[in-house]
Formats: C-alpha cells, structure tokens, sequence
C-alpha cells in the first residue's frame, strides 16, 4: 500500500512537471507524455539518473528543449533544503564564547537577526513554515511566470533578513580579530559562515523556482505571442535562440531599406519649394533644378546599460548595430553597470554574435549596483573628445541609478556637444519618478526618448535612427 501510494505521488509530480514544460513553451503530445509514463514504469524511480534520462528521451525532441528541461528538473524531483553544516561543533569551547560574546556586542537587541545568525551557526535550514510565510509576504502566490525568480528571490532574502545578515559577518568577524581570535581561525569560521549563508539562499532560490514551477503548471498553457511583441524582460530561456535568429533577420531587413534610401539619395531629392524659391528671378520658370541634401550615414556613441535587468536587450541593440554597420558612418561602443567599459575595439575585430557573445561572457552580472553618474565621469574624463556636432549620442538603458548622483551635469554637456542625444528607455513615463528611477531627469537633456519594451519597438527605433542620418 505504502508503495502505489509513493508510485501515485510520482505519477502526480510527472503530470505537473509536465504541464510546466508546456507552459514554458516545450511542445509535448499527450502520446509523448504517455511514452514517459511507460517509460519511468519500465526503469523505476529509483535511480535519479536513469529516471532523468527516460523524461527526457521521451518528453525532448530539440536541442533548444533541452536547456527548459534540464531547469525544470531540479525544482520537481529534488529536495529544497541544501545540507548546511553545524559550524559551533567545529569550535573550540573558548571560540564559541567568544563568537557569543562578540553576536551580543554587535546586535545588543536585535533579536530576529541574532536568532538569524544562530541559525547559521547550528547549520540549520528554514522550516516549511518559514518558507511558506516570507513566501506569502513577498507576493509569491501571485507570480506565474519564471522570468519573476530572480525579483522574487531578492524580495525572500531581504524578508529573511539574509541581506543583512551578509553586511554584519565582516563586522562580527573583525570584533572576533580585535578579541584575538586568530587568523587560521577566522578563516576557517568565515568560509563555513559564507557557505551556510550561500546554503540558506539556495533553498529560497529552489523554493521560489519550485513554487513558480507549480502554478504555471496548474494554468492552461496559453498561446504563444509573436516574438517581435514580447517584452524584452519576460522572454523565457528558451525563446532567446530564436529571438537571436529574429533580430539577426530584421537587421538583414533594416539594411535592405537603409540600402535603398543610400540610393535615392546619391544625387538627393527633388526639392520643389526650394526650386521655385529659387527660380524666381527667372520669373517662376524652373531653369535651375534644386535637391535636398542627401542622406548622410549618422556617428554613432552607444551607451548600454548592461545589468541584469537590460542584458538581453542589450545583447540584441549590439548585435542589431553592428549587423548594420555598413550603413554607419562609424560608432564607438560603451557599456556600463558601476563604470564605464569601452567594447568598440571587440565590435570591431569579430564577427557581431561572436563580439557581442565575448563582450557578455566578460562582463557578468554580480552583486555590484548600477552607477550612471559614475560611468559618466568616467566618460568624460577618457572619451569625452570623440563627440563632435556630427554624432548621434544613444543611451538604452531604463535610468535607475540606485540613488547614486546622476550626474546631469556630464548629461547636460554631451547634448550640447553632439548633434543630438537620445534614449531607447524600456520603461513607460510612469515608471520614471518611480523608486531609484533618474529617467525623468536624464529625459530633460535627451532631444527623443523612444519607448523599446520588445523587439519590434527596437526594430522601428533603429530604423528611425538611420533614416535621419
């Protein structure tokens, strides 16, 4: 009995798991999924690997599915709770004494952080209860998409005070050195306090993921929308090949159209005002034939804001560009999370998916915050001789500075050296006075700000772009 009640669990943990693929865009039939119910009936589940593998011969037929399934996986059939070591067992007597005497100096009164910080040292993981209330604090019943992981995550550590905790381990650790705890010991302390600490946030990561996992498996899969209208921060893994595909053929379709108005430009337009403003000594007789000036390929500075919430679009405007630089006067590239990094010798030198690959891989998201105004400074101090009155400054980013000083000054100055200065901003204009949000300012010294939430917008601004040259 104790057995078909297990093997009923699992079968109910396969149908979810399954219906979570679906929901994040894996095609399964229900054959396929029958085939998978038959297979693990064959195999068994009691060797992860091999029920793994059966999953997935059975329920993968790409390459692209792969990578969904291999995320799915670990947040249905593995346990939450990573295991945390009992870091006071590996204390002497005295160093505990002192480790306790040096938790009440530093927090006097703050209970709930202290209890915290016990609970790292007995290498113990949160209760499902814990989990379920900051869960519920944090809103995260009401998430139903996995692009809200990581915003969800941020909002559980906060609520369980991991943050912090973080911020007070150097200073426990230096009162722990000024009562003469030795350095051997204090390494070895700090090393077991990081990894509890890294544990704890693993199984709020594994939670969030479990539970967003499980509601987009009780909701009906919907249809897919068109790519080119899906906003850049909610596209899931497994669409980012296709978008790289997408944006690599709208830039064989912009450079098609900024082709041909290179051509009809060679000798310019026909200007009829002009020509008759002209004529008129001649008594309005059209002897003298005037055009309008032909269309010049525009400078381009491209300033990126590359932290987590912009990378993907980023990676997309860079591979757009240089996919069109032909039809680019020339352009000098920069991205930025807390400084300024000049990327235009890579952009140059390879191939656009391979500069714009290396330019991600080297400059990773981490746990350093956005400074605009630093990066600012930072340009006008080593770049700022590269604008003249020919180029076109274009900042993409959403103008959230972490209430750093914004720098509008730096801002101010570019515009009235370029010829102009805009924004592709993913944000609408209610979000610009909101939190750390500096847009609204920025926009005072922008000539345009165009709203880039998906990939068509993208598209059409950049057209724009080259179609005023």
């Amino acid at each position: 009995m104790v057995e078909e009640n297990k093997v009923t669990v699992m079968q109910k943990r396969m149908v979810e798991f399954i219906r979570a693929l679906r929901a994040a865009g894996v095609r399964i039939s229900l054959a396929e999924s029958q085939d998978a119910m038959f297979g693990v009936d064959h195999t068994g589940i009691k060797d992860v690997d091999t029920f793994k593998h059966t999953m997935k011969a059975t329920l993968v037929k790409d390459h692209r599915s792969q990578d969904t399934f291999d995320y799915f996986f670990p947040l249905f059939f593995s346990n939450n709770k990573p295991p945390l070591e009992n870091i006071l067992d590996q204390l002497t007597p005295e160093q505990q004494e002192m480790l306790q005497q040096a938790m009440q100096s530093l927090m006097g009164n703050m209970d709930a952080l202290r209890d915290l910080l016990q609970q790292l040292l007995d290498g113990k993981n949160f209760s499902d209860e814990d989990m379920q209330q900051m869960g519920d604090m944090s809103g995260l019943p009401q998430g139903d998409e996995m692009y809200m992981r990581q915003w969800f995550e941020r909002r559980m550590n906060r609520q369980a005070g991991l943050v912090q905790l973080e911020r007070m381990l150097d200073e426990l650790l230096n009162e722990l050195s000024e009562m003469g705890m030795s350095d051997e010991a204090l390494a070895e302390l700090e090393q077991m306090l990081r990894d509890n600490l890294q544990g704890l946030s693993d199984q709020i990561s594994q939670y969030v993921g479990q539970s967003l996992a499980e509601q987009m498996a009780d909701k009906e899969p919907r249809e897919r929308p068109d790519l080119l209208d899906v906003p850049l921060q909610r596209l899931s893994s497994g669409d980012i090949d296709d978008v790289r595909d997408e944006v690599r053929r709208l830039a064989a379709r912009l450079r098609t159209r900024a082709s041909l108005r290179q051509k009809r430009a060679k000798s310019g337009q026909f200007d009829p005002r002009k020509t008759i403003r002209n004529n008129m000594r001649y008594g309005g007789v059209p002897i003298e034939i005037s055009h309008r000036k032909k269309h010049k390929k525009p400078s381009l500075i491209l300033i990126c804001d590359l932290s987590t919430s912009m990378r993907y679009a980023v990676e997309f405007l860079l591979t757009m560009v240089y996919e069109l630089s032909d039809q680019v006067r020339r352009t000098h590239s920069y991205i930025f999370i807390d400084d300024m990094v000049d990327v235009s010798t890579v952009l140059t030198e390879l191939p656009p998916k391979e500069a714009v690959g290396r330019i991600m891989m080297e400059n990773p998201p981490g746990y350093y915050s956005t400074d605009l105004g630093k990066s600012l400074n930072t340009f006008k101090k080593e770049h700022m001789h590269l604008i003249d009155s020919r180029t076109t400054i274009l900042f993409f980013g959403d103008g959230r500075n972490n209430y750093n000083d914004p720098r509008l000054d730096i801002a101010q100055e570019m515009q009235r050296k370029a010829r102009r200065l805009i924004w592709f901003c993913p944000e609408p204009r209610t979000q610009w006075v909101t939190g750390d949000s500096d847009m609204w300012e920025y926009s005072m010294y922008a000539d345009n700000v165009f709203m880039v939430n998906n990939l068509r917008q993208l598209a059409d601004s950049v057209d724009r772009l080259l179609a005023d040259g």
